[in-house]
């Protein structure tokens, strides 16, 4: 008894040690929430997630994120990223391991985003290192390999690959690494030197290798962005290439041909604003799971600019009989037995027409509302809204008091095919004429929502905590029903 209180004292100094001699970063995996990590950041007030690294292994959902300290704010700006790793076989219960790959050299200022492969018997971890030379940031690629997904070992030489000539030298990270029937492919996000169109010159470059050690430079996959396409992503998924990289927002191409030509979308699903730099990975039967970060908001307002790193959300991707591509929630991310909510509606228009779980509100010419109570902070709602002819807009106030003062707006235009949470919004939604099931999470400062089971919208809301629903309709006649509120 008195050895197994000496290890575990032992253990415990161990998980709070510096994780490197010039980054102080105590990361405790031992404390962490293991179930439904939907919205996950560590526990230390100070660390937040960064890039998620979805990689998947004979039936476990291995998530590498970076860990971060300081929103970027590390080694002089330049990251002092690090990856780290949570498990999982059934997206519900989660492991959580300490560093896999760190920060272990003085000239290492930031282990960047990249990518996992298993092959030759070994799992290989293919990411870029950030690193100062005379004063000057450059980027240049490095790999690692292991044999458990938890434990990697850097091999040499480190780095061994730099941006070639043409190719900007401080934008040359984020390798996916990619299996085919020829070899290896990497693909790095960089910025090109020389275009024909100037500001134009984000590419994906690519590297080729028949051996996961000599490598040589083809053609980019893709040109053309105004900035570097970061973070990006590949895979096939019945009868489609899918190419995703994050640009000012996250985006996808298509493809029936492994490297092109490719088709660009009639909507962008991934394009969440506060839903950043998503990569994917396969999941039991033919499903998709992917992983973004919700940024922090500056001085926790907001209104606050975006700051990197905050906690990781998780959708799953859906696919279209053509090909394309939406998101929607994770069900297993939610509770099976959540406690459903009493409420009744409160009718604030003359025009309103409450039932138990529905309301009509005909507001032919103006504004109608009816509004719910004692609205859990911490809920998921459902309903459906119907739409009885033409609207204007029609949607509802989150978290928000009497005369629906304060709060979060969640409109839908059915013109402008736009969704609003807040301050952010998504454009290009179809079905909003239709009838559309809503599904909003509040958890702490995060509302989440889903439409249709086919878009979804996250914000960073800290502020307003109102404990009022309202509904409301403009210029039409809406049918809210089928509602209902789980506490969280």
């Amino acid at each position: 008894m008195k050895y197994q209180k000496i290890t575990l004292l032992v253990l415990s100094i161990l998980l709070f040690i510096p994780l490197s001699a010039q980054l102080e970063i105590h990361y405790n995996p031992g404390i962490q929430p293991t179930e439904r990590i939907q919205y996950f950041k560590p526990l230390e007030n100070d660390l937040f997630v960064g890039d998620c690294i979805p990689f998947a292994y004979n039936g476990t959902f291995y998530l590498y994120w970076l860990i971060d300290k300081g929103h970027h704010s590390a080694l002089n700006g330049l990251g002092g990223h690090q990856w780290v790793l949570s498990a999982s076989k059934d997206m519900v219960h989660w492991k959580h391991y300490p560093v896999v790959i760190g920060i272990d050299e003085e000239w290492e200022k930031s282990i960047c985003t990249g990518s996992v492969i298993y092959a030759n018997n070994s799992f290989y971890a293919f990411y870029a290192t950030r690193v100062l030379q005379n004063g000057i940031k450059q980027e240049q690629l490095s790999y690692a390999t292991g044999k458990d997904p938890s434990g990697f070992i850097k091999q040499k030489p480190n780095p061994f690959f730099s941006a070639p000539p043409g190719y900007d030298p401080s934008q040359f990270r984020d390798p996916k690494i990619i299996s085919g029937k020829d070899g290896y492919h990497l693909f790095i996000s960089s910025y090109l030197s020389n275009t024909p169109i100037k500001g134009y010159g984000g590419c994906l470059a690519h590297l080729f290798s028949p051996d996961l050690i000599n490598w040589s430079l083809k053609d980019p996959v893709l040109t053309g962005q105004k900035g570097t396409p970061e973070c990006s992503d590949y895979f096939y998924w019945n009868g489609w290439y899918y190419l995703i990289y994050s640009c000012g927002g996250t985006y996808y191409v298509m493809s029936k041909n492994p490297f092109g030509s490719w088709e660009y979308p009639k909507f962008q699903p991934l394009k969440e604003t506060f839903a950043r730099v998503t990569k994917t990975a396969e999941f039991g039967n033919g499903r998709r799971i992917a992983v973004a970060w919700i940024p922090w908001r500056e001085e926790n307002k907001d209104d606050g600019r975006a700051k990197f790193g905050g906690n990781m959300v998780f959708r799953e991707l859906v696919q279209g009989n053509d090909g394309s591509l939406g998101i929607k929630f994770l069900p297993e991310m939610w509770p099976k037995n959540a406690k459903e909510v009493d409420f009744s509606i409160i009718v604030d228009t003359a025009t309103a027409f409450p039932d138990s779980d529905r309301v009509r509100i005909e507001a032919s010419g103006g504004i109608g509302s009816a509004h719910l109570n004692k609205i859990p902070l911490n809920c998921r709602i459902t309903m459906e809204i119907e739409l009885l002819g033409n609207c204007e807009e029609y949607g509802l106030y989150l978290r928000s008091n009497d005369k629906a003062d304060g709060g979060y707006r969640l409109n839908f235009s059915p013109d402008a095919q736009t969704v609003q949470l807040g301050n952010l919004s998504i454009e290009s939604v179809d079905g909003l004429r239709n009838t559309n099931t809503l599904e909003i999470i509040m958890k702490g400062d995060i509302i989440d929502v889903c439409v249709n089971n086919r878009r979804c919208i996250v914000n960073r809301c800290p502020e307003q905590k109102g404990n009022q629903l309202w509904l409301y309709a403009k210029q039409g006649n809406i049918l809210f029903k089928h509602i209902q509120v789980y506490e969280l």
